[in-house]
């Protein structure tokens, strides 16, 4: 859409603030399908509820590239939207599932990955479109989109579901069956069925086919649990999780993502042609910049990347909006600050890539207890969307009222008190199971003790594969607590 709306613009002869709101409002429509899918994805399986997001990005990117009108345009992106809301919930949810702990980080990315691609892949085929007369152009840019929307939806048929979910079902045996396909080992699969077990209050004898779950287990009294009666821990899982999705959007990247031909054009380069080559560096780089990212998150850790990565973003948007200052008060063209604003776009999205990106997407997912899963990432989502679809929305008349500068340098600002939220609210996780969420969570600003505690609980179950091939008397049961030893 950053490339299309230039071309739109022209061919529908439509006002900037008719550009806010189409560019923009595709956030918002996605919050219904946000909403939608966390029901969904409870009712039918992670896998059919991919599939119905596959269908219906299928039928906006149609409805998009056949517009003939303004209206018609809007309609294409409500559909287009609803398919965003669906895709954004469900598949890090799904990828989360699968994964084991310590991978789950690098797997969990992948999402966020190929969105990047996807951008690259907008802004190349934004330059290749614009060589076709302008009526045809933008219909190209847009109508695009469906031919991925058929691999989605075709794909991910070949993949089995999530082996939580059908635990939420009482269908351990395919539970059982999945989880031995996508784990190392027999005895990685058998500890991650029983913590899963756990998870949604199975009891660990029951190693039947097909048992009876809880009505809660199908999504039941989730919302209650999750907003009117939460434990400190959920309350401080659900603070960290809606807070970093606010600060994602709140400090500019989708600005940036798609306006970025405009910002390119206050920076001093007019010429369509390489306005759009410029928007290709940007998605270059935040793919490239994501990429390196996936190999340390279980590397390095999520808070150690996340606060460096803020840290850098801060940076980068304070001088770009200097920058941008210098050039939008100067009276020719001052060649070194068109040069250092274009090179700090580009550095915000490569700090932005190498942390914030990907890590709201992994820290959500795996913060949730199983229980409440697919309703807390929905929720995170929906503000993601909210945030995202407030800035899409008024960038041009916030810059119009307080200058190109200025607008980045409150970004920065807001970048500064996500920093300082991050730091403070959120511990780290990596290595952490799923299961252990609810532990580390709930002390707030103190969650360092109840870090400490869950390494000195890893020490101790360091002994139980051990104790699973030693034959010893722990009848294949999983030692949650202390040894009678370790009691004394």
């Amino acid at each position: 859409m950053s490339g299309a709306a230039i071309f739109i613009k022209d061919d529908l002869h439509i006002s900037d603030v008719q550009v806010e709101v189409l560019v923009g409002i595709l956030n918002l429509y996605s919050i219904l399908g946000s909403a939608a899918a966390g029901r969904t994805s409870d009712w039918i399986g992670r896998r059919y509820t991919i599939v119905i997001a596959g269908a219906i990005f299928f039928a906006g990117a149609l409805l998009m590239g056949f517009a003939t009108n303004y209206s018609f345009l809007m309609f294409g992106r409500f559909v287009a939207g609803i398919g965003v809301g669906y895709a954004a919930m469900i598949a890090p949810v799904y990828i989360a599932e699968v994964s084991p702990a310590s991978s789950r980080g690098f797997l969990t990315s992948f999402h966020e990955i190929f969105i990047n691609g996807g951008i690259l892949l907008g802004y190349v085929s934004n330059y290749a479109f614009s060589k076709l007369p302008t009526h045809l152009g933008w219909r190209m840019m847009l109508g695009v989109g469906a031919i991925p929307s058929v691999m989605l939806a075709v794909g991910v048929l070949a993949i089995p579901e999530s082996p939580r979910w059908l635990v939420m079902q009482g269908r351990l045996g395919e539970a059982r069956q999945v989880l031995e396909k996508i784990s190392d080992t027999h005895e990685e699969a058998h500890l991650r069925l029983a913590d899963i077990k756990q998870a949604a209050a199975i009891p660990e004898h029951c190693n039947d086919d097909i048992v009876q779950v809880s009505k809660q287990s199908h999504g039941e009294g989730v919302w209650k649990e999750l907003l009117v009666h939460p434990t400190p821990a959920v309350r401080h899982i659900l603070i960290a999780a809606v807070g970093i999705h606010f600060f994602q959007q709140i400090t500019g990247i989708d600005a940036v993502v798609l306006y970025s031909p405009r910002i390119f054009e206050k920076a001093g380069i007019t010429s369509k042609d390489k306005k759009l080559l410029a928007t290709v560096a940007v998605g270059f780089v935040k793919t490239i910049f994501i990429l390196v990212a996936t190999f340390f998150l279980d590397r390095i850790g999520r808070r150690p990347l996340l606060l460096s990565s803020v840290a850098g973003m801060i940076l980068s948007l304070g001088t770009l909006g200097v920058a941008l200052t210098v050039i939008d008060h100067s009276h020719e063209k001052m060649m070194w600050a068109v040069v250092l604003a274009v090179a700090m776009v580009l550095s915000y999205v490569a700090f932005f890539s190498i942390g914030m990106g990907p890590i709201t997407c992994v820290y959500s997912t795996e913060i949730f207890p199983l229980r409440m899963r697919a309703q807390g990432w929905s929720m995170g989502v929906g503000v993601n969307r909210v945030t995202s679809g407030v800035i899409s929305m008024t960038f041009i008349s916030l810059y119009k009222g307080i200058t190109i500068g200025g607008v980045f340098l409150l970004f920065a600002g807001l970048a500064t008190v996500a920093w300082v939220f991050f730091y403070t609210m959120l511990p780290e996780t990596r290595g952490k199971t799923l299961e252990d969420m609810e532990v580390l969570f709930g002390k707030f600003y103190k969650w360092r003790s109840a870090s400490e505690m869950l390494k000195s609980k890893s020490c101790d179950n360091k002994d139980l594969g051990k104790q699973l091939n030693g034959h010893d008397n722990t009848n294949g049961k999983i030692q949650l607590g202390p040894t009678k030893n370790q009691a004394n």
